[in-house]
This record gives structure tokens, C-alpha cells and sequence, in this order.
């Protein structure tokens, strides 16, 4: 940013806040004078921390949604160390800083609550999950009107796997639904509308209404719907929330419904059509700005090659997933037993990913016994022989604990469960013994 004028087009202004790898600062189109934010994203630590692909989906989503209540992504723009998004300047700040200072008289938490509906409505219209609804990504403009961001662990429609469910476990644990919880796949569009439910909660109460100083005893409740309603909540909405707030999914009042409800009517006018301001010029479609953000490029920003990425990429393990892996606080006893996730071998080991792929690749074909193919991180092994139920189908995914260890899990997702013991007793466990 050379005399705080970036790409001959914004000039930087003051600094507004910061994350793990990523500035924020208020900014001024040179041609129009429009105030607008700078997000600006440090590529080697974004790279560090295996973000790309989060990035890259922001980028898509955003572009995507355009909604009065969805901060407007204007333009992204990059350099070979920085990644710059222009975007929407909401000046009024997170709702979570109104919320923390006491919570709102009911008029204007309903405002907010319809407003935030309306923007999850329409996100679902486009098959865009956000998965991380809760005050702190809950931006207030001047105006004030609430304006949803951060849509980087949001889900498309084409996230979705075979049985039509989402399988990532992310989210905040105190505003995340039962079924995310319970790593059993889950609709991402349910699991809004039970944020939304806690939200609405937060705003009227002050807290949350699953908390403990245990997260275990915290997840409990959760899957219990197991909250309190403050006396000050009138009948109406006691029963909304009630409805929102129920642990099955095929259960929870729809969007629709909570649109229907008398709580929620009361001075409701539904957005029919709205007008946005455009977006900058570019020059081709949303492609180009995941090009331009991740593709080498030169000191103006302009798109050069894009390398082509590696057919196996580890997934890094959020808490989430630290927690179910412990022993000492392993979650799977709160919920209902399933056997398939008991057909599964994990192990923690501190060699390379690539050798642990060779070795399967070697077990594979012992016998001519496998097929094996990589994608999206997972090395499937197929099997060659058709038996009592089809062909025996594992999947092993390698997952990144820290640089030097690794969890490696083989799960089986198709054939004879008995065919998977013995194989998994005769090859699988004395092969791979000596990396565990």
C-alpha cells in the first residue's frame, strides 16, 4: 500500500481491528468516494494455517449473497503476500457489543431477529449455509439495521455428500445445534435456524441459554434443550423459541413457520424487492476473483497462473474435533449408539502423509485386493471382488494434529462388516503397526 493508496484505487485510511492473520481498515474509493472496508490477508500465514480453501469460499459466498441484511463483498483484489477484499463499511459494529452492555428491550430484539430471518431465508434460497450464526458476526449499520459477515465456514449445496448432510463440525459450542454435536451429518439450513433460535435468546436475555464452566456438561444441555426461560419473556415468544430450539432436527419450526408466527409478525414488513449498489466492474465471472486471490500474480494484482492443488489435502482439527478424539471426554456416550462409527480404525502416527499413503497403496495390493484412488483429501481402496454386500469400500482421511503428527482414520463405508474385521486384523493392523 504505497502512500496509503492501494492499487491506484482505495485510499487506506484507519486501522479498524485485527485477526489471527487477517487487518481491517476503513478505506475510500479514489472515484467515487465511497467509505468502504479493507480486509487485508496475510497469504503465508493464511497458507500456514491451511486456510485456502476458507478463503476461497468466502470469496464464493459472498459474491453470491447479495441481501440488504448480508455485508456486500465489493471486490477482491491481490499481490504475491497480500490478499485484499473490499467491502461493505458498517460503522455501527457487532450486535455482541449492544448484547454485552444488557439485553434489549423485545421491539428491538424482534427487529433484529426479523431482519436476521429474512438474510438466513435468502441465503437457504441459494443452497448457502453460514454455520456460524451468533452475535459477534452480527454487524449494526447507521441505520440500524443488522447486517450479517463472516461467511468463512459457511456450505454450498455441493458440500454436501451422498446422503444429502453436512458432515464438517464447526460452529461456536454455545451456539451450535444437537445434531452438529453429534458428528453424525445434519442439515446446514436446520442448524441456522437453531442458531438463530439461540441468538434470539441472547438478545432478549443477556446470556446464552446453554453455559457451563464444563463444555461436556454444556454439550449435554444442548442435546437436551436444556435452558430456562427468564420471567420476563412473554408467552409468544417463550413458545417460539421452544419450537426453534428443539434437539430434532426433523422437528424444528421452519423458517417459514417462524415467519407465520404471532411473535414474529408484530410490525413485520417482508422485504418484496430490493435494490443494492452494484458491484465494481471486473471482467469475467466469480471465478476470477478466486483466481486473482490465489493465483501467482504480480505487484498490480493482476491474475497469473493458478497452480493446480495437490489431490490429497489434510484437513487440520478444530476443537470439535480434539474433544471426540479424547478418551477422557468422549462425547459419544451422550447420544444414540451407532454401529458404523464403530467400524473404524484411528491412530495417531509421526510420519509423513505420503508414507502413510504408500503404505496403503501397498496393503491395496496384497492379493490384488484394492483399487485405490485419491480425492478431496481421502484415499478410497475399492475392492475388487464383489461379496455378501457388494464390494468392501474404505475410505482412510489423514488429519493434521501439528506438523510432526498426524491422525490417520479407515472407516468403512461399504461391503460386510465381518469381511472389514478380517481384513482389517489380517492386513491393515500388522501392516501399519510399525508407523502407529
Amino acid at each position: 500500500m504505497e502512500k496509503n493508496v492501494l492499487m491506484q484505487k482505495y485510499e487506506i485510511g484507519r486501522f479498524l481491528g485485527q485477526g489471527n492473520f487477517a487487518k481491517v481498515y476503513h478505506a475510500k474509493n479514489l472515484k467515487t468516494g465511497q467509505s468502504v472496508a479493507v480486509k487485508v490477508i496475510n497469504k503465508e500465514m493464511m497458507m500456514k494455517v491451511g486456510m485456502e480453501e476458507q478463503i476461497k469460499r468466502e470469496i464464493s459466498v459472498m459474491r453470491l449473497v447479495r441481501h440488504p441484511n448480508v455485508v456486500q463483498l465489493y471486490e477482491v483484489m491481490a499481490t504475491k503476500k497480500k490478499i485484499y477484499f473490499a467491502m461493505e463499511m458498517v460503522k455501527g459494529g457487532e450486535l455482541f457489543d449492544k448484547v454485552s452492555r444488557g439485553r434489549l428491550r423485545e421491539d428491538v430484539a424482534r427487529k433484529y431477529f426479523q431482519q436476521l430471518i429474512d438474510a438466513v431465508d435468502y441465503c437457504h434460497s441459494l443452497g448457502v449455509c453460514h454455520r456460524d450464526l451468533k452475535p459477534e458476526n452480527l454487524l449494526v449499520d447507521e441505520n440500524g439495521d443488522l447486517k450479517i459477515t463472516d461467511f468463512g465456514l459457511s456450505a454450498l449445496v455441493e458440500s454436501r455428500k451422498n446422503n444429502g448432510l453436512l458432515h464438517t463440525v464447526c460452529g461456536t459450542p454455545a451456539y451450535v445445534a444437537p445434531e452438529v454435536i453429534k458428528k453424525k451429518g445434519y442439515d446446514g439450513a436446520k442448524a441456522d435456524i437453531w442458531s438463530c433460535g439461540v441468538i434470539l435468546y441472547v438478545l432478549l436475555a443477556g446470556f446464552v441459554p446453554f453455559s457451563d464452566k464444563n463444555l461436556m456438561e454444556m454439550y449435554k444441555k444442548i442435546i437436551k434443550a436444556d435452558c430456562q426461560f427468564p420471567k420476563w419473556f412473554s408467552p409468544d415468544v417463550n413458545r417460539l423459541i421452544y419450537r426453534i430450539l428443539d434437539p430434532n432436527p426433523t422437528r424444528r419450526i421452519t423458517i417459514a413457520k417462524i415467519v407465520q408466527s404471532r411473535w414474529f409478525r408484530k410490525g413485520y414488513v417482508q422485504i418484496q424487492e430490493f435494490q443494492l449498489p452494484p458491484l465494481f466492474p471486473r471482467n469475467g465471472d466469480d471465478i476470477l476473483d478466486v483466481q486473482v486471490a490465489f493465483g501467482s500474480s504480480d505487484s498490480d494484482g493482476s491474475p497469473m497462473s493458478i497452480k493446480e492443488e495437490s489431490p490429497l489435502k489434510l484437513y487440520q482439527f478444530n476443537a470439535f474435533d480434539l474433544i471426540s478424539l479424547s478418551s477422557g471426554l468422549d462425547l459419544s456416550g451422550l447420544f444414540e449408539n451407532d454401529q458404523n462409527e464403530r467400524q473404524l480404525t484411528r491412530f495417531t502416527t509421526r510420519e509423513t502423509p505420503s508414507t502413510v499413503v504408500s503404505m496403503l497403496e501397498e496393503i491395496a495390493q496384497i492379493d490384488d485386493k484394492f483399487k485405490v484412488s485419491k480425492k478431496d483429501g481421502v484415499v478410497r481402496l475399492e475392492g475388487c471382488q464383489t461379496g455378501i454386500k457388494g464390494q468392501l469400500t474404505l475410505d482412510a482421511e489423514i488429519f493434521e494434529l501439528t506438523s510432526s503428527l498426524h491422525v490417520v482414520e479407515v472407516k468403512k463405508i461399504a461391503g460386510n462388516t465381518l469381511e472389514y474385521f478380517k481384513f482389517r486384523e489380517q492386513y491393515l493392523k500388522p501392516y501399519l503397526n510399525e508407523i502407529i
